[in-house]
């Protein structure tokens, strides 16, 4: 028996050794799939028809064991890479997905997003070398979050781009090119537009909503990213928990058969959220059980499911012919394609990506690339009497204190990894100030108690005090992780913790002293609450692991700040409409009439610049042409420095035009007294809006503005044109 076991062992490395020789000599292969030479839908069919029907049923699962008899690998397709490869260990991390849209900034999200891959390409790389085969090792990463930040109430909103449209779609679209590389080939990583649709909270019941939105705000609002990405060629599109007009996302008909699949000819797979099929006949109820929510799933073209739903019961629903075979060919195709794009069925040295190790991981370069994103992102709010820069012979001693000075949370934000090489807020105006200066760290308060400071004494003494307050991941986020939030994972107010504001009050109460409030954060918050207290404010969101280099980079004037706001600063909830609410009238700046804390676009800067007309738009258009004009900016301030021009159209009059809409912007460098200039181009079909009655796109002749600026509140040119249609 020994021996006997022995022959066969030989004989099947002998088979290995032979297929590898027969691959690496041009000789044809056992099966087609394993051809590289072939079409890619030749090899598709081909591993399809190897397979029974309980494989292609267990395949369906993002958990799954592959099929060893062909060689099919063990994969979990579940990934998350929201801004670096995340809970998968040492990676980078870059600030956090709201404070990237604040860079208005698309090329260096594109580069940030290549680097992701590449660490993620070599994480795959030494995990596989291992025969570890495991969660959060893989290619197929759940990124970006392109829902719409439609309410600041919403905690996992510090995960998308923002509030609008236009810029979520430009920011979501570098990233998706980013992370799956420029090979005509092979995908370095699969991209995921997630959720889709009309999911931005509420967090506490996000597995039972059903949001209400008709077909106007639905195209023009909360698709408009996601058409963009399917465009850009994203390989993935996850279906969300909620409902849509009465219609479970995940096999609703609507969504993904007649808008995804049917209008925008989506070729990439359909992932569900986690435990959303589950949801449609346990919350949602609205069919009766398991085998059905399999069976209407597979129909609709899911082609993963985040849970063992359609391994467990997809066989049922066979059985009860509620599904056939070709249904189950047809959902499981995409996934599969997605695994040969990703050179899974290929022998190595094929695939350009295999050679990339650890070398490659939270590099020099990369840390580099993080510390100039977080530098980007963050945007100044106050400064009076130009109290930034910091000069830093006029300061002898510094004071660093707040309960997010030295946390390591208030950089790192959700979905992420973990890296060695951090820079807290404490350690990078330390190291900046240098070893010559005084600097102390004080926690200062804790998120509760507003009676009991510390550090009070040592700010008196101190030249200058930098207090770092706000939000927490854990005060805000999704349900679940976000564990001290008030209403599972949202929030219920604007406000930072009120200990946080009584010790600011305490500090300022001290002494007169310079003060500088730097506030973490993923959303809106209340700043004019703490703004008589200090003498210039800094968003930082949540900044990635080289926060702290790059703060200390913003207040020492290494960068002047060009961080604008992705979001509309509002005064108070009460000015919104109800959370649940998703009609879009009176959300955003696109529709919102009031008085604001901060106008979306808005950001400070240590320069100032001038802008004139080089070439203004043209009078007339029609509906092939693109709008273009190119204005001259000139810096007229002290300090070189980016500007982000921001280009508004405003409409002709129409059925629920927006006030103004975001269609261009660019983010440009100008030296101290240097000019530049910057051509601007809009699409006129991107002026598009949707017509209810006709049910379907149109453009409106008539006039329209278009008004450029700083930001949305601001206008420094403006020129009118008309659109005519043919």
């Amino acid at each position: 028996m020994r021996h006997t076991r022995l022959f066969f062992r030989t004989s099947l490395l002998l088979a290995v050794l032979l297929l590898a020789g027969l691959h690496l000599f041009g000789q044809t292969p056992a099966y087609t799939f394993r051809d590289s030479r072939k079409d890619l839908d030749s090899r598709v069919n081909d591993l399809l028809h190897q397979l029974t029907v309980e494989e292609k049923i267990h395949l369906l699962g993002y958990n799954n064991q592959g099929v060893p008899r062909l060689g099919v690998p063990v994969y979990n397709w579940w990934n998350e890479a929201l801004h670096g490869v995340a809970r998968a260990g040492e990676a980078t991390v870059f600030p956090q997905a709201i404070g990237m849209a604040a860079t208005f900034n698309d090329s260096l999200q594109r580069v940030m997003a290549d680097a992701i891959s590449t660490e993620a390409r070599a994480k795959y790389n030494l995990a596989v070398q291992q025969d570890r085969h495991i969660q959060y090792m893989g290619l197929t990463f759940w990124s970006p979050n392109i829902n719409l930040f439609r309410d600041p109430r919403w905690g996992r909103g510090q995960e998308t781009y923002g509030e609008d449209p236009y810029l979520t779609a430009r920011m979501g679209t570098a990233f998706v090119r980013g992370l799956q590389g420029n090979s005509p080939q092979y995908l370095k990583a699969a991209a995921c537009a997630k959720h889709f649709a009309v999911h931005s909270g509420p967090e506490a019941n996000r597995h039972t909503f059903n949001a209400r939105v008709d077909e106007k705000d639905l195209r023009e609002t909360y698709l408009y990213a996601f058409h963009a990405l399917v465009d850009a060629g994203v390989e993935s599109v996850m279906c969300a928990y909620n409902r849509v007009n009465d219609e479970p996302c995940c096999t609703g008909n609507t969504l993904l058969q007649k808008i995804l699949h049917d209008e925008w000819k989506f070729k990439g797979h359909v992932v569900t959220d986690c435990g959303a099929l589950d949801d449609i006949y346990l919350r949602h109820k609205t069919m009766p059980d398991a085998a059905h929510v399999a069976a209407a799933a597979v129909k609709a073209g899911v082609s993963i499911d985040c849970s063992s739903l359609l391994q467990k019961d997809l066989e049922k629903a066979l059985q009860q012919k509620l599904v056939t075979e070709a249904d189950i060919d047809k959902a499981l195709i995409p996934a599969l394609r997605t695994q040969f794009k990703l050179g899974f069925y290929d022998a190595p040295g094929q695939v350009p990506y295999t050679s990339l190790g650890a070398e490659s991981i939270s590099n020099d370069a990369h840390t580099a690339l993080a510390r100039r994103a977080a530098q980007q992102s963050m945007v100044l709010l106050k400064n009076d009497k130009n109290l930034l820069p910091l000069e830093k012979k006029k300061y002898n001693s510094i004071m660093i204190l707040g309960p997010n000075a030295a946390s390591l949370d208030a950089l790192l934000a959700n979905y992420h990894g973990v890296s060695g090489n951090v820079s807290t807020f404490v350690e990078g105006i330390t190291q900046a100030a240098g070893p010559a200066v005084t600097v102390q760290y004080d926690l200062g308060c804790n998120d509760v108690d507003s009676v009991h400071f510390g550090g009070l004494w040592h700010a008196e003494g101190s030249d200058l005090s930098i207090a770092v307050i706000g939000l927490t991941p854990v005060l805000e986020g999704e349900e679940g992780d976000a564990f001290l939030a008030a209403h599972g994972g949202d929030k219920a107010d604007l406000s930072i913790p009120a200990s946080h504001i009584a010790f600011l009050k305490a500090l300022r109460k001290r002494h007169q002293k310079p003060i500088v409030a730097v506030v973490t954060a993923g959303s809106a918050v209340d700043i004019a609450a703490l703004e008589p207290y200090a003498d210039a404010i800094v968003l930082a969101w949540y900044p990635g692991a080289q926060g702290g280099n790059a703060l200390a980079d913003v207040l020492f004037g290494k960068v002047s700040p060009a961080g604008r706001l992705p979001v509309t600063f509002y005064r108070s909830f009460a000015d919104l409409p109800a959370y649940d609410d998703y009609n879009v009238k009176g959300r955003t700046y696109r529709y919102f009439t009031g008085k604001v804390q901060y106008p979306f676009g808005y950001g400070l800067s240590y320069t100032s610049f001038d802008y004139s007309w080089k070439q203004k738009p043209a009078a007339a258009y029609q509906t092939k042409d693109t709008v273009s004009m190119t204005v001259h900016l000139k810096n007229t301030g002290k300090y070189s420095g980016a500007e982000v021009v921001q280009a508004y159209m405003l409409y002709p009059t129409g059925e629920r035009m927006p006030l103004k809409e975001l269609k261009q912007f660019a983010r440009v460098y100008v030296a101290r007294n240097g000019e530049r200039d910057v051509t601007l181009k809009i699409p006129v079909a991107d002026l598009q809006k949707w017509n209810l009655k006709k049910s379907q796109w149109e453009i409106t002749s008539g006039t329209y503005t278009v008004v450029v600026g700083g930001h949305s509140a601001d206008e420094r040119l403006r020129q009118s044109f008309t659109v005519k249609k043919k």
